[in-house]
């Protein structure tokens, strides 16, 4: 805070003292106003907010330490010197207890008197940018939508806030309820493009034959019931951003067009001849492991390489399970909010039913099941859902491909998921595949996994 900016309110009830110092301090460039009782201090400060109030002990029948209390009070980042003729320790250690930033004994120099202004000016500011820091980080933090401090999600902060200043296409992935889109989100929302279009595409949701039409827009009587012009998604999305979640869905024809755009930044219209030039980025999420895709030709290996200039895992929830309490915490307050009722509290009992499950379904499964109890206040269902071990799946009807299968690729892969979802744990991801601890073992040195 500069020394113009700060304003001070002299409070003391001698005129020519008051006079004398009102004018120092304005001399050194401070804007100045002043009060000679504590009633007439709390009018002022009520009207004109001063920055810093400069106080005497001995004020009439109220003190500068009433002045103190009441500032302190009603406000709390307000600075406050005061200043006494008495000059004794348990004066100075009262006021500093009450909450002043600093104090002067009588009779105090002209310098003095400055320097202790010059010093809580300074921490004023510090104040204020913490608050304006803080601030700025819970924005953030609200626009950015995740919730997490595990160690993998500050992973996932940490590309976030390096790449959303940037225009780099970034590819999202994870297994499904993890929170790709809002990732996404942030990315946007942390971007100089936030003021701008954000649309997003399930990719998986689109029919293969309107693809192109809804990717990339068709002209008038481009195909059967084309009766009007059709902006595509990407055209829409000109000057922001477009997401296209579950990528790995994207028909292999519109994959050699989305690679042209991102190649050459244009696109063409079902049906024109000519050329759109367009200014988007491009987030895409998928829940698949695309470079086996790439592997088994059902995507484009340089498509892949272009959107995955920037990769961001996100975490399951079973590998971030320190944050479950905190995102029960936020789920109850969102729903509540969202429903306009009372936040509900759960027992210990089922916290600890919440911390232990698995979570196959990931943040969106947790999401779910609190909104579930928020409105119907029934915390045994959810207990009792918990508890009740998901069904495995039945592979009597599992019908093998045309093109048949490589089993010991197929062997490892579901080794190493098992793996993965029991955390290393040998044991439970044995039961979880059916198969005795030491024919999981075998399987294990097998593929050399252990």
């Amino acid at each position: 805070m500069k020394e113009q900016e700060l304003k001070i309110l002299v409070v003391e009830d001698e005129p020519d003292q008051r006079t004398l110092i009102t004018k120092m301090l304005a001399a050194n460039g401070y804007e100045t106003s002043s009060a000679s009782s504590v009633e007439e201090a709390i009018v002022m400060i009520k009207s004109d907010n001063p920055d810093l109030v400069f106080s005497d002990w001995k004020l009439g029948q109220l003190s500068g330490m009433d002045l103190l209390t009441y500032v302190r009070r009603e406000y709390p980042d307000m600075g406050f010197i005061i200043a006494t003729a008495y000059g004794t320790i348990t004066h100075a250690v009262d006021a500093m207890q009450a909450g002043a930033d600093d104090y002067l004994a009588k009779p105090y120099q002209r310098q003095s008197l400055l320097l202790a202004i010059d010093k809580v000016a300074r921490s004023l500011a510090l104040k204020k940018q913490n608050r304006r820091l803080t601030s700025e980080l819970s924005q953030q933090q609200e626009l950015v939508g995740l919730v997490g401090k595990a160690p993998c999600m500050q992973k996932v902060y940490t590309r976030v806030q390096r790449v959303s200043a940037t225009d780099a296409t970034v590819l999202i992935g994870g297994e499904s309820g993890t929170g790709k889109e809002l990732a996404a989100r942030a990315l946007y929302q942390l971007s100089q493009r936030k003021h701008k279009p954000f649309i997003a595409i399930n990719c998986g949701a689109i029919p293969e034959s309107l693809a192109e039409a809804e990717l990339f827009g068709a002209e008038k009587g481009a195909f059967t019931g084309a009766t009007a012009l059709k902006v595509g998604k990407l055209e829409a999305a000109d000057g922001g951003t477009i997401f296209l979640d579950e990528i790995g869905e994207l028909p292999l024809l519109q994959q050699t067009n989305l690679l042209r755009f991102l190649q050459e930044g244009v696109i063409s219209r079902l049906g024109q001849n000519g050329e759109i030039k367009l200014d988007v980025r491009v987030i895409a999420a998928t829940h698949r492991d695309l470079q086996h895709e790439v592997n088994e030709g059902r995507f484009r290996e340089d498509l892949y390489y272009r959107l995955n200039v920037v990769p961001i895992h996100m975490p399951p929830l079973r590998e971030r399970q320190e944050d479950i309490g905190r995102l029960v915490e936020h789920f109850l307050k969102l729903s509540s909010s969202q429903y306009k009722m009372d936040t509900p509290k759960l027992t210990a009992a089922t916290m600890k039913q919440l911390l232990d499950y698995s979570w196959p379904g990931n943040v969106r499964e947790l999401a779910n099941r609190i909104e579930r109890f928020v409105l119907l206040g029934d915390e045994d269902e959810m207990v009792e859902e918990l508890k009740r071990p998901p069904s495995p799946i039945n592979t009597s009807h599992f019908s093998l491909p045309d093109a048949g299968i490589e089993w010991e690729v197929f062997e490892k892969d579901c080794l190493e998921q098992a793996m993965n979802r029991h955390q290393g744990n040998r044991t439970k991801a044995a039961k979880f595949l059916g198969l005795s601890y030491k024919a999981f073992l075998y399987r294990l040195e097998k593929y050399q996994l252990v």
